[in-house]
């Protein structure tokens, strides 16, 4: 029992920093350290070829399929002014680069760190948290769409008193905008700021308690004459020779709360985060799916651009139960790319709203097995359903729900 207890002491530190994708394995100075974790999984889903953020979209003749869901490999280096992060992922889809970061640190002034390269988009909770720890599968659809694959080229500033003022971490990041795997393709630099507050060890050390803010402000670049405003009754064209090369605002404003409590029954964790604000987009085609219609740009868009209001939110409970392995999964997200316009109105006659405007809302459950510290197993079953309108294939709701079978080994 000692030698466990002593274990959980000397790992502790790892585990904190390992939580947060924008930080080495640990602090504490060390030589190149190799950590990661694997995920395959088996998915079915309720009709073939269906649209889904649950991993990606499934094949135009397949509804069930096995995948790799993620390889991550991270190479870690840390000495008395410098650490360096270098994570690459490998699944059958190939080899991708996904963290590469230098932080500097002044021994005198532990509190400031800077960090350049490409990193977590530091904004909220959800982005951040490593995907080896979370217990859902994936990250709400909300910030799938607004920031995909969640890293970006670019630099950051961090500040985390060491005093009593320790609960506190301030961000400001500066990036491209365009995300991890293109260089950027204007001129304009997005800015994120994040504030977040922690207290551990609350009620006789059962109570653990976190929430923040965090606000983006980003810009979309229009390579046409015309783009389009929403209004109550869909959208209102705007044409002008000064449209073509100009920027409409990518703006975004959020909060979060975390909540986890040691009880007799196991630990019970609640987390929630909401996000809204400007998000510019394009209509949906047959060549791009509604979904996808107001995700954000990796290259210059180039049709017209719809300027859209948006917000999403996202309920995380989990309930270990009686304090065993086993651990019950309950979620709920939200994501209403149009906050203007309902169902009744989307695809209305010459209000040029297209599928680019539903809503969906996800409903989850499910149960993980903590087989020990590196092996967990995880079923989860999504229920999906969209916003009823009178565009074509969307007059109901589709059969895209999607149940996972994942197994994880982390090291």
């Amino acid at each position: 029992m000692k030698r466990l207890l002593l274990l959980v002491v000397l790992c502790y530190p790892v585990l904190l920093y390992a939580q947060n994708n924008n930080s080495p394995s640990t602090y504490d100075p060390h030589d190149i350290a190799i950590t990661g974790y694997l995920q395959t999984q088996f998915q079915k889903a309720q009709s073939p070829g269906i649209t889904s953020f649950s991993g990606g979209d499934f094949s135009a003749n397949s509804d069930s399929r096995f995948i790799v869901r993620r390889g991550r490999l991270k190479i870690d280096r840390v000495d008395k002014y410098t650490s360096i992060v270098f994570q690459l992922d490998a699944t059958q889809n190939g080899v991708q680069l996904m963290d590469a970061f230098i932080q500097l640190r002044e021994p005198k002034f532990k509190e400031f760190k800077l960090t350049a390269g490409l990193f977590n988009r530091p904004f909220g909770y959800s982005i951040v948290y490593s995907s080896g720890y979370r217990d859902f599968p994936e990250r709400p659809r909300v910030f799938q769409t607004l920031m995909p694959r969640e890293r970006d080229l670019g630099a950051l500033i961090g500040y985390q008193p060491q005093n009593k003022w320790k609960f506190l971490n301030l961000e400001f990041a500066v990036v491209n905008g365009s995300g991890l795997t293109v260089r950027d393709y204007d001129s304009k630099k997005d800015f994120i700021g994040n504030i977040a507050f922690k207290f551990d060890s609350l009620a006789n050390k059962k109570l653990n308690i976190g929430f923040g803010g965090s606000a983006y402000r980003g810009y979309v670049r229009s390579n046409t004459k015309t783009y389009y405003s929403a209004t109550n009754t869909g959208y209102t064209g705007n044409t002008n020779d000064n449209i073509l090369g100009s920027y409409l605002n990518r703006n975004y404003y959020g909060a979060n709360l975390q909540i986890q409590y040691d009880n007799s029954f196991g630990k019970t964790s609640f987390k929630s985060e909401y996000v809204a604000g400007q998000q510019p987009g394009v209509a949906s085609s047959a060549d791009l799916k509604g979904p996808y219609a107001s995700q954000s740009f990796a290259t210059q868009p180039a049709t017209n651009l719809y300027e859209r209001h948006f917000n999403g939110y996202y309920f995380w409970l989990t309930q270990e139960l009686w304090k065993t392995k086993l651990t019950a999964l309950l979620a709920y997200d939200v994501y209403d790319p149009n906050t203007n316009v309902s169902g009744t109105v989307i695809g209305q006659p010459n209000n040029f709203t297209t599928a680019g405007d539903i809503k969906y809302a996800t409903f989850g459950y499910g149960l993980t097995y903590q087989l020990n510290g590196r092996l967990k197993f995880t079923l989860y079953n999504e229920h999906v359903e969209n916003e009823k309108t009178i565009v074509e294939g969307f007059d109901r709701d589709l059969r895209d729900d999607v149940f996972t079978a994942r197994l994880q080994y982390r090291w």
